[in-house]
């Protein structure tokens, strides 16, 4: 499947007029043909209309059709076969490894979110029969469903160019829910971005749906992006980034006539808390897999630990001197963008240099361009909690270890933590009682508690939540992974003393997409279909 250096805007390549731009090798910094050409906000517009065209047929897709169109894209990106592991490889430094296991992500992904659609409780069906004879007053026939929002906007991520990118997350979630989908792909991997593209694109054809269901489109990253948001047929945004882009696609979505939710995921520290009990065991082990965490992927996933706590004594030593040489083993690994790595180096200098913080170790550069070395610093839970330099995200294969003396300054700590993805505890049975007031507090900071594993590695099911509170996500409300992401291109809409022949199918009494329903606030299960 050749790649072209064009953005697919309903189904047709398009030739940017807006410039070009090339991805890189960040191994060796080498140019990757071919050349991608950038859109202008006049051909932008080409696709924002025509995913608004495409609203009232894809948002009224029966359930079967639906599903199948999920199930065709995955199986599309699979037949690209080794071409998109190796252009995702050479576009981002990650392994074979990753990439394949990324593409394992994606299409369970899809084929999660079509048996959803087939199910169809994202759909919210509620029915409240007319009471005629209700004393004082009767009550009318009310019947609430769950309507798509409308066009999405998704940006590409840098760190995951399959798992939350073209075909990701945001884009299955929102044409799960029977949102048109508007990609803004990421320049850093652009050709395995077009791949993927090209393998929606025809799950689109095939089904025979409107083209506007779904385009791809290159463009400089600021002014293009913010174009997308502020366009009025964008009725919500999916984002994956940096804190300080999110943010200002944030304020262009508030400043619309017509304000937009934006659901983006943008930083995290996901601290690691560590009691004694758990340093009574094999405190080599433990050591061992929190460097694994940090330095996983280059240290570049949102849940990469970026402190852990652990207490101060022997124990708490042994732990810091297995830390150090644990890390000092290791040998960087390639960055995503020579940019990125600049930013690890800038973040790590000023780590390093702040008050209070020391060196636990250090390993060593890696063998191509882009690969710091990963390093572990230290400090004590008094410094953590007065200085905010020492609460700055850190993206890469870097981690501070913080000493604390007891549960009511980890409870400090915490209500000083600004909003996370995470939040772990590491610990035995001895240690429940002395951990459990540390809960609570984590759940006013964080989306997902974990005990005894480690935060790298998102379940991708029914009951994951992958957001938090502010930073870690914009609306804490949500999450960005698992079934329940179909919510956030959702909302509600109540239909009163409707005819039956005017109520959408989900409504009507002969309930024909079989789907499990609240009437009169009882569950009444769907019958079984043959």
């Amino acid at each position: 499947m050749p790649v072209n250096g064009h953005s697919l805007i309903a189904g047709q390549q398009v030739s940017g007029e807006n410039g070009t731009t090339f991805g890189f090798n960040p191994a060796t910094n080498e140019q990757l043909d071919p050349a991608y050409s950038l859109i202008t906000g006049d051909q932008l517009k080409q696709a924002t209309t025509a995913a608004a065209d495409a609203y009232p047929s894809f948002s009224t897709l029966d359930p079967e059709t639906h599903a199948g169109f999920l199930e065709a894209i995955a199986d599309n990106i699979e037949a690209i076969g080794d071409e998109l592991i190796i252009r995702a490889g050479q576009e981002t430094g990650l392994p074979a490894a990753r990439m394949q296991g990324e593409r394992a992500r994606t299409t369970g992904q899809l084929r999660l979110f079509a048996n959803v659609v087939r199910q169809g409780d994202f759909r919210g069906v509620r029915i409240d029969r007319e009471l005629p004879d209700r004393a004082p007053l009767p009550r009318a026939d009310i019947r609430q469903r769950q309507i798509p929002l409308g066009p999405v906007a998704v940006f590409g991520a840098s760190n995951f160019p399959l798992a939350f990118s073209t075909a990701g997350g945001d884009t299955a979630s929102a044409l799960a829910a029977g949102c048109p989908v508007v990609f803004k792909a990421h320049n850093a991997h652009p050709g395995t971005g077009e791949l993927v593209g090209q393998a929606v694109a025809k799950a689109v054809k095939d089904f025979g749906l409107h083209p506007g269901v779904f385009s791809l489109v290159y463009g400089p990253g600021a002014s293009i992006g913010q174009a997308l948001v502020a366009d009025p047929a964008i009725k919500a945004v999916g984002f994956t980034g940096s804190q300080a882009a999110g943010i200002a696609l944030m304020r262009t979505a508030a400043a619309r006539p017509e304000p937009i939710p934006v659901y983006a995921e943008m930083s995290s520290l996901n601290p690691v808390f560590v009691f004694e009990g758990a340093l009574k065991g094999d405190v080599q082990a433990l050591a061992q897999q929190y460097v694994t965490a940090v330095t996983g992927s280059s240290g570049q996933l949102c849940t990469s630990p970026g402190l852990l706590f652990a207490p101060v004594g022997e124990l708490g030593d042994k732990l810091a001197v297995a830390v150090g040489r644990a890390v000092s083993a290791c040998a960087g690994q390639t960055m995503l963008t020579e940019g990125i790595a600049g930013s690890w180096n800038a973040g790590a200098e000023a780590l390093g240099s702040a008050a209070g913080v020391s060196l636990v170790g250090q390993g060593t550069e890696g063998a191509t361009k882009n690969a710091p070395a990963p390093t572990i610093f230290g400090t004590l839970v008094r410094d953590f909690v007065t200085n905010h330099v020492l609460h700055q995200e850190i993206f890469g294969a870097a981690s501070l270890v913080i000493r604390y003396s007891s549960v009511e300054e980890l409870i400090e700590a915490v209500n000083r933590l600004e909003g996370q993805l995470t939040g772990t505890l590491q610990l035995t049975e001895e240690d429940y009682a002395t951990a459990a007031p540390l809960i609570p507090a984590l759940e006013q900071k964080v989306g997902r508690i974990i005990v005894n594993g480690w935060p790298t590695g998102v379940e991708v099911g029914h009951a994951m939540v992958h957001g938090g509170p502010f930073p870690a996500t914009s609306d804490s409300r949500t999450t960005s992974v698992g079934s329940l992401a179909i919510n956030r291109f959702l909302r509600p809409v109540a239909y009163q003393s409707l005819p039956q022949e005017l109520l959408p199918a989900s409504l009507q009494d002969e309930n024909p997409w079989h789907l499990n329903r609240l009437v009169n606030g009882l569950v009444e299960k769907a019958e079984a279909t043959v």
